[in-house]
């Protein structure tokens, strides 16, 4: 690992079981993630982006060794003099020090937070149960870390069920942030929420990211999304890494028919270019990753698809500088991407 990187992925797997019969026995495994590499720069944002099903939660949660995985290795720098430690090889005892410096922001704000517990309880859990500070300490600190997500701190005794969705997940984020951590991954934290409520969650994200130097992995579906926060962009496609580009160059230049289908669906303001634009409908379901189809996985729905993309799954290589693909035809294709970021560079 480089100094300036944060995390390294290198061929994560996570095969789930799959049992049937009279005793249960192990008759298939579903391959959530089947092969992941890719790497994330201290103060950056990496997205992870794909349909659901694609693995990018299941991704996420392995890097934050919520699940244990199959195989791979999970490389993990905590701060720029800190060794490198595999975070695939720890056992539970083992990660409990580490969890200060990587912290989670999920999905649902609803039910990520317990309802019987107050907002100095919720956000102050991080530091009792790390031993960071306990009474009027961790009080103090828990106003802090309200005051610093938009809350006011005179909220501290309330319930959950008092807040509204955004207010909620300003809580999640507090209760991320408790114990100064160095990475956070942000599993789809906006999608729950009302559109305008997504960009205040949004500027806040980026807000703390500049003040305290924090690097994110954020998950999402949503390309609209994606391209205000992120600085790379990782596509997913049943389990596997389809492309990975800078943020801007993946939106005006996509190098694989799975992720020209997904920009196609990005809203696009300018009434002129949103004319000029057609949707891509692919056609069929997403390949059940317990039983993928040979060659690469894309090929029954893709429309530039070939012989040779029944037989043989395309690696995933460095088609240009910093924009990996992996598709047979990458140097061939001339791929529709965003007009309006196409026009930005």
């Amino acid at each position: 690992m480089s100094d300036d990187t944060i995390l390294e992925v290198k061929d994560l797997k996570k095969h789930f079981p799959v049992t049937g019969g009279v005793f249960s026995r192990v008759i298939g495994h579903v391959r959530a993630v089947d092969g992941v590499s890719f790497s994330v720069r201290r103060g950056e944002t990496l997205a992870l982006v794909g349909e659901s099903g694609c693995g990018k939660t299941t991704t996420g949660r392995l890097i934050a060794r919520l699940y244990r995985p199959t195989a791979g290795q999970i490389l993990f720098r905590p701060g720029p003099e800190s060794d490198v430690i595999d975070l695939a090889q720890l056992e539970n005892k083992e990660l409990r020090p580490l969890r200060q410096h990587m912290q989670m922001i999920f999905q649902d704000p609803y039910s990520s937070l317990n309802p019987r517990k107050t907002i100095l309880e919720i956000i102050g859990e991080p530091l009792r149960l790390n031993k960071v500070a306990k009474g009027k300490e961790l009080e103090a600190r828990v106003v802090e870390l309200m005051k610093v997500v938009g809350l006011r701190p005179e909220y501290i005794t309330r319930y959950p069920n008092a807040f509204s969705g955004g207010q909620r997940q300003r809580i999640g984020v507090a209760r991320a942030l408790a114990l100064n951590p160095s990475l956070v991954i942000a599993d789809e934290p906006v999608s729950a929420l009302d559109v305008s409520v997504q960009a205040q969650i949004l500027n806040l994200l980026k807000r703390l990211q500049q003040e305290l130097n924090l690097t994110y992995v954020f998950i999402s579906h949503d390309l609209s999304v994606v391209k205000h926060i992120s600085n790379r962009v990782a596509v997913m496609y049943v389990g596997k890494i389809v492309e990975t580009a800078p943020v801007r160059r993946l939106y005006a230049k996509p190098l694989h028919p799975y992720t020209e289908a997904l920009l196609s669906a990005v809203h696009v303001t300018d009434p002129k270019l949103r004319d000029e634009r057609k949707r891509i409908v692919l056609q069929g379901d997403v390949p059940d990753p317990a039983n993928p189809p040979s060659g690469c996985y894309f090929h029954p729905r893709c429309r530039y698809a070939k012989d040779i993309c029944k037989h043989e799954a395309p690696p995933l290589v460095e088609v240009q500088p910093g924009h990996l693909a992996a598709c047979h035809f990458s140097n061939e294709l001339d791929l529709a991407g965003v007009a309006a970021m196409r026009t930005a560079i």
